[in-house]
């Protein structure tokens, strides 16, 4: 869309060559902001924001994390934004979260409290979309995992593609999930929730809807239509926005986790993960082979801490609550060699072999972790 002045149709690296951090441009009602990995437009009575580096899929940065709340505190009492729209450029997703070599580079060169600080950001910014008082809708498409949920599934209106792939892998580097995501996963149905923050699987658009994780599916071609169709929409409510969204632009797909709950939740509601291995173990199923092994060769600390999590956020059932507790777990797993490790194996070595320390879950420190999880009040 050509309505940015000259210096905006350069490409990032030109801009970057010139000194080119920040474009405004106003005509008509619409009004375009860009920094360097984010985009605000004001079309109308819409609010829309895109995150705009593709070549990562739009993985967070501190940057984008600011801009994003700074974007969000200034249309929170513009009273010409009515509603407000995030999605993320690029055909490969909406968000793979946040940037793991700059959590990397913190937690190997003494940065764990800065790292600290900028998880804090991220964790306001997704209560935030939770409690916004106006309508926040989110448009996902392709990958969608760690940061990328904090930013969709805890707005109002939550839009997927049946194609979407979400995913909280953290187990598989040696953390635990965050950005609220131990609340959504501890409002699933039954013990989904546990075995995917154990087995650090994908789940789809459809599954998404089925665990509540989105709350409709929309052809990704149609999401221009949706945008168009908004304006009609204003000053309705939310749920009266998401019905006639539904009505219109709705489609259907068959959630692969929805078929899979029996035997997911005879494993996965044992009290331990120990006792979850065992469960599996001794199924006949295929599948549950096969979690059982993914289970196995992920980060036995973050396994006690993804459970505990998960539990403790299913009993309290508050968001802020569950983001103070996930702080509380990262700050725990920052200082431990497990993080580095992982993120080694699975993301800069990609040897995929990490050795873990404990190695079993048996060595696992369960009263640190009880401790850590637990409200200090």
């Amino acid at each position: 869309m050509a309505l940015l002045p000259h210096p905006g149709f350069a490409s990032e690296p030109v801009r970057r060559y010139l000194g080119i951090n920040h474009i405004s441009a106003r005509q008509g009602t619409r009004t375009i902001t860009i920094t360097s990995h984010i985009r605000s437009t004001r079309s109308g009575p819409l609010g829309l924001i895109e995150l705009r580096r593709p070549i990562s899929i739009n993985a967070l940065t501190g940057p984008m994390l600011r801009e994003l709340t700074d974007v969000l505190e200034n249309w929170r009492t513009d009273p010409a934004v009515s509603m407000l729209v995030l999605r993320g450029e690029g055909v490969r997703g909406f968000c793979a979260g946040g940037d793991i070599k700059d959590f990397h580079e913190a937690v190997t060169n003494g940065g764990h409290s800065g790292f600290l600080d900028l998880l804090s950001l991220e964790f306001r910014l997704d209560q935030m979309i939770a409690s916004y008082p106006k309508p926040v809708l989110t448009l996902v498409h392709g990958l969608c995992m760690g940061g990328g949920i904090g930013l969709a599934s805890h707005a109002a209106i939550r839009i997927a593609t049946p194609e979407a792939h979400y995913a909280m892998p953290e187990a598989r580097i040696g953390y635990s999930p965050d950005v609220g995501a131990t609340h959504l996963m501890a409002r699933a149905p039954g013990h989904l929730g546990e075995y995917l923050v154990l087995t650090g699987d994908t789940f789809t658009g459809a599954d998404a809807v089925e665990l509540g994780f989105a709350d409709m599916l929309v052809d990704g071609d149609r999401f221009e239509e949706v945008i168009e169709a908004l304006p009609d929409f204003e000053a309705m409510s939310a749920p009266d926005i998401a019905a006639g969204l539904e009505v219109f632009f709705g489609s259907f797909a068959v959630s692969p986790l929805a078929s899979a709950q029996p035997w997911i939740d005879a494993a996965f509601g044992a009290p331990t993960p120990e006792q979850i291995l065992e469960r599996l173990d001794a199924m006949a199923h295929p599948a549950a082979r096969a979690a059982a092994a993914r289970m196995r060769a992920n980060c036995p600390t973050s396994l006690q801490c993804a459970l505990l999590a998960v539990r403790a956020a299913r009993e309290a059932d508050h968001l802020p609550s569950a983001l103070a507790r996930e702080l509380r777990v990262a700050d725990y797993l920052m200082h431990r060699d497990d993080l580095a490790e992982g993120i080694r194996a699975q993301v800069i070595d990609k040897d995929r072999s990490p050795a873990w320390n404990p190695a079993e879950l048996a060595q696992v420190d369960r009263e640190a972790i009880a401790a850590v999880i637990a409200d200090p009040q």
